[in-house]
């Protein structure tokens, strides 16, 4: 037991840091002209795990709550970092147990898949979490020796679920490093659907797919998604395209992702610090062809230094 306890203290102690430095802040939504406060810095590989557990919230059609209950559980597990070790056989994001049922080690090791089992056994266990304290939610899934320790990571965990769900637009911002490797649009187009599945909204005439791919210019090429139909849009349509707009920055390093349009904005790597820049379409003097408006959130990947 004494070594099972120091195990745990371990991971605790080696998982408030994430991969470096900070990269990438989400900052709380503004409010009648004013910030309503609070911050989360973290680095890439964090934000990369909170873009994929909102990401496989939305795609099983679960509201914020559950996805904030995700958050709050990965932060204290991980710090929202794919362990591959643990307190005896726990490995993952969620610190998940291959002799408790989770899974085997190589699913659980598995982003998506191991978010998606959270998910099920948050529904499962707690069907009325939304009616819950978060801690207790966290609890009945987790069966923690701590089940008191996930109520402090709420209130970050409620920033993160807002931004990585769209709800709250303009609040994530990536400043670096810059792409590590030429980016190639099919692999950006196959990990779009693996997080997002096959139910993304198909491009209105042809070809009629969930996502495409088509080339941008001579030197780079595109990934386009419509967030809406042609003759709607709403509020759950905007959601989802800064969804799939944040979740395209949070991996733009590791996919050589150089530039994400969308609903009048730009986030362009290397420039204004990692924040949203404004880019209407067609916008008097500027001539940027990469500009996009509320219908479809375009991704560009291009060579280094672009």
């Amino acid at each position: 037991m004494l070594l099972g306890l120091a195990g745990y203290y371990i991971v605790q102690n080696e998982s408030t840091g994430g991969d470096g430095a900070p990269h990438c802040t989400v900052t709380a939504a503004e409010r009648g002209g004013g910030s309503t406060g609070g911050s989360y810095a973290m680095s890439l590989e964090q934000a990369r795990y909170a873009s994929t557990i909102a990401a496989v919230g939305s795609a099983r059609k679960m509201p914020e709550r559950a996805v904030t209950i995700a958050m709050a559980t990965a932060l204290q597990e991980s710090a929202l970092r794919n362990l591959d070790h643990g307190d005896r056989d726990s490995l993952g994001l969620f610190q998940q147990r291959p002799s408790q049922g989770w899974g085997t080690p190589a699913q659980i090791m598995d982003p998506v898949y191991s978010a998606g089992i959270f998910y099920d056994r948050l529904l499962d266990e707690a069907p009325d979490y939304a009616d819950l304290p978060l801690t207790v939610a966290a609890q009945k899934v987790q069966r923690s020796g701590f089940p008191d320790a996930y109520a402090k990571h709420e209130p970050d965990a409620v920033l993160l679920a807002a931004a990585f769900t769209g709800r709250a637009p303009g609040t994530l911002s990536c400043s670096g490093p810059l792409p590590q490797a030429t980016g190639d649009a099919v692999r950006v187009k196959a990990e779009l659907v693996k997080v997002f599945g096959t139910a993304l909204a198909p491009k209105a005439g042809p070809p009629a797919s969930p996502v495409r791919t088509a080339p941008a210019a001579a030197d780079d090429s595109e990934v386009t998604m419509a967030v809406s139909g042609k003759d709607h849009r709403g509020p759950a349509d905007q959601r989802r395209g800064w969804e799939l707009a944040n979740w395209a920055v949070a991996h733009a390093s590791d996919l050589g992702v150089q530039r994400v349009s969308y609903d009048n904005k730009a986030w362009i790597a290397g420039k204004n610090k990692g924040r949203w820049i404004d880019k209407p379409p067609g916008a008097s003097g500027d001539g940027d062809a990469r500009n996009a408006g509320a219908d479809d959130v375009r991704i560009f990947v291009a060579p280094l230094n672009r």
